[in-house]
């Protein structure tokens, strides 16, 4: 059995899971066991739309042992202090891979390190569909800190729709009604990503689905911790937009799409997962 630990919740989102479930589909197809595991109910039924066979929550990393047994293999993608447990898992699963939390990040005990450029994406976002003319702008799943409220004027100086967080709250999304000419539920994201012509997202692992599925892609580099360096966005084609400039904006939603810049490709049998 194979254990995927995906970092969740309302504070930072749910990308983690995403490219988690991404990894554990491809592999699940391939007859290998798999197990994710969450830390909220929200996140679970997420992860059931994404069609992870099953998931488990738990409270933190720290109890990764609760669930799987020796003998077993678990990957942790998160960014939470592990208290030292990660030497007792090394200790006590027959493998254990960890995702870089950086370009310095550097193996702790004996885990195996996931590189902090490794890009998983589902197969589901590399199935070309028609194009709806549209401005969508995906926030992240969390708005803990209203950002998009305390931007109003940024997000009214163009026509966009918006696609709600699985985060956010019905009186907030009251307010940002007035500010979008279209709200969309979380649980239509694969469809509206799927078919948007012009994608901004301040979510790296967003940016990767919408720019594989064939939109126009621009990142809104507001985070202070990502999950995939903003160089890597900008290879494969991705604009990139430094705070809330809404000339700078425009001016890349009117761009050409370069053809100068390396395809996303599908998860391919990766030299990190041999069960």
């Amino acid at each position: 059995m194979l254990y995927f630990y995906a970092n969740t919740g309302h504070k930072i989102g749910l990308e983690r899971l995403r490219r988690g479930v991404a990894l554990l589909n491809t592999l699940s197809n391939r007859g290998i066991e798999t197990q994710l595991l969450v830390n909220d109910f929200r996140a679970g039924l997420v992860a059931r739309d994404l069609g992870a066979p099953s998931y488990v929550t738990i409270e933190t990393v720290q109890d990764i042992d609760a669930i799987a047994e020796a003998g077993n293999s678990i990957i942790i993608d998160s960014i939470e202090d592990d208290h030292g447990r990660l030497v007792k898992y090394c200790n006590d699963f027959k493998q254990v891979w960890r995702f870089a939390h950086d370009e310095k990040d550097s193996v702790v005990h004996n885990e195996k390190l996931i590189a902090y450029d490794t890009v998983l994406v589902d197969d589901i976002y590399f199935e070309q569909k028609p194009k709806e003319d549209r401005v969508l702008f995906f926030l992240g799943d969390a708005d803990y800190d209203k950002i998009i409220l305390n931007h109003a004027d940024f997000f009214k100086s163009l026509d966009m729709e918006l696609l709600l967080g699985n985060y956010f709250f019905v009186k907030y999304e009251d307010d940002l009604a007035k500010l979008f000419t279209t709200l969309h539920e979380p649980e239509t994201y694969e469809d509206v990503i799927t078919t948007s012509s012009t994608v901004l997202t301040a979510s790296t692992q967003t940016a990767l689905e919408a720019k594989a599925s064939g939109a126009k892609v621009i990142y809104l580099d507001i985070q202070e911790d990502t999950i995939f360096p903003v160089t890597l966005l900008e290879s494969f084609g991705i604009g990139v937009i430094s705070g809330f400039d809404s000339d700078r904006l425009k001016e890349l939603i009117q761009e050409e799409i370069s053809q100068k810049c390396q395809p996303i490709e599908k998860i391919k049998d990766k030299n990190f997962i041999q069960i």
